[in-house]
């Protein structure tokens, strides 16, 4: 059975505590349209949209929306007087350490040294930079400026039950922040995915069908913790969507932020990036 329903659920009084004296207090309080578009095994629709919305909470605050700039490009457009520049691209991404450090895939990223704008859970927009990048597993790493707030809580085990609920944050072109429901297919796809100068040696497969604007996104479980990152939707010959998205498992998101990022290499990242995925 297929179906979607969107339910919008107004997210208010989530307190992060901020740890510098000129920093806005970040407060929850946007919109996110809940939709299903596959039911979730074992569950019915309502239950799975159910099980979601009690989890939004604690994961919508770790998740942000991204425009992307040269270095001389628009996030400085208003001080400098180059109201002509444009922005590059716009994605989806989550905060991996408190101070300020977000994933997001590397063709949203494009470069190293790129100039960000991330829109944070309270409204607030903070500016960074993409400090590393891995083209050939689609991943990036971006550090905002004074930013201090809520990091994804990534899942303990490397495997993940086939058929199980999960669920994506992002924000797709034109339409507004957007819960996705759906189930883990597979932990593998079985072969290389390559578009231009990006890709991946291989993915999860989501019964989902995601949209342009969502790649960099989180993945979640059913109890709200981090399980990958979207970084693909899959389409038929004539681009139909298949209703199958793509992304990269939580172990290769951790390997990648023990080697660029920093604070960000947390115990836990460190201990589910030594964890194989091969026998999932």
């Amino acid at each position: 059975m297929k179906f979607s329903r969107a339910i919008y659920l107004a997210l208010a009084g989530v307190l992060l505590a901020a740890c510098v004296a000129d920093q806005a207090v970040d407060i929850e309080s946007r919109p996110i349209a809940v939709n299903q578009n596959a039911e979730a095994a074992g569950m019915a629709g309502a239950a799975g949209a159910a099980s979601v919305a009690n989890t939004l909470s604690a994961t919508s605050p770790t998740y942000v929306t991204l425009t992307v700039a040269t270095q001389n490009g628009s996030i400085y457009a208003a001080s400098s007087g180059n109201e002509g520049s444009t922005p590059i691209t716009s994605g989806s991404g989550f905060v991996v350490s408190s101070d300020g450090y977000v994933i997001t895939a590397a063709h949203v990223a494009v470069a190293k040294g790129n100039e960000i704008s991330a829109r944070a859970a309270n409204g607030r927009v903070y500016t960074g930079v993409v400090t590393a990048i891995y083209p050939s597993n689609d991943m990036a790493l971006v550090k905002l400026r004074v930013f201090n707030g809520r990091a994804v809580v990534p899942a303990g085990a490397a495997c993940n039950p086939l058929g199980s609920l999960v669920y994506t944050l992002g924000k797709p072109h034109g339409e507004g922040d957007t819960a996705r429901i759906g189930n883990l297919q597979s932990m593998h796809f079985g072969r290389p995915v390559n578009y231009g100068s990006f890709g991946y040696p291989d993915a999860m497969v989501l019964h989902m069908g995601t949209q342009r604007g969502e790649s960099g996104g989180p993945v979640f479980n059913g109890s709200g913790q981090l399980i990958g990152m979207v970084v693909s939707t899959l389409s038929d010959a004539s681009g139909k969507s298949i209703n199958t998205a793509h992304a990269i498992s939580s172990n290769a998101i951790g390997k990648f932020i023990c080697v660029a990022g920093g604070s960000a290499c947390t115990p836990l990242w460190q201990a589910l990036a030594a964890k194989p995925v091969d026998g999932c």
